[in-house]
């Protein structure tokens, strides 16, 4: 499988064919995100579609925006989705570092579920501190 960058003004086309990926995702962002907010952020911020496929079938996507925070720029992946992951990931993985390298950033991070760090863990990932959700009452 192949992954590619999906160039912006593609981005409404493709997105027809992942979005049932994209509303999948969005069920693990606790009420943050719908698939219809990936679309609109990736539209309106500087953010990145990228799309692993074969032949005509689109098999998953990732999201992906660099932010430059005071000491350091790094690629955030904010989203990934779809099917047959493993296939697409050693594709995939290589060509989102070499993207951040090309653009100045030190790192690449990422959020998610428990189960993400099975994924990262042969691929230099270092836990660094943990996400708390607090209800206000």
């Amino acid at each position: 499988m192949k992954t590619t960058l999906v160039p912006r003004e593609h981005i409404p086309v493709v997105w027809e064919r992942i979005k049932k990926f994209a509303e999948r995702c969005a069920v693990y962002t606790y009420g943050r995100f719908t698939a219809e907010d990936m679309l609109k952020e990736l539209l309106t911020k500087d953010q990145q579609l990228w799309i692993a496929f074969d032949k005509e079938t689109i098999h998953g996507f990732w999201v992906t925006e660099v932010i430059t925070y005071p000491q350091i720029k790094v690629l955030a992946l904010h989203f990934v989705g779809g099917r047959r992951f493993k296939e697409w990931f050693p594709d995939g993985f290589p060509k989102l570092q070499k993207f951040a390298k090309e653009l100045g950033c030190s790192k690449m991070e990422s959020y998610g579920r428990p189960g993400w760090e099975k994924m990262w863990q042969d691929h230099g990932y270092k836990k660094q501190f943990v996400f708390y959700e607090l209800p206000v009452e």
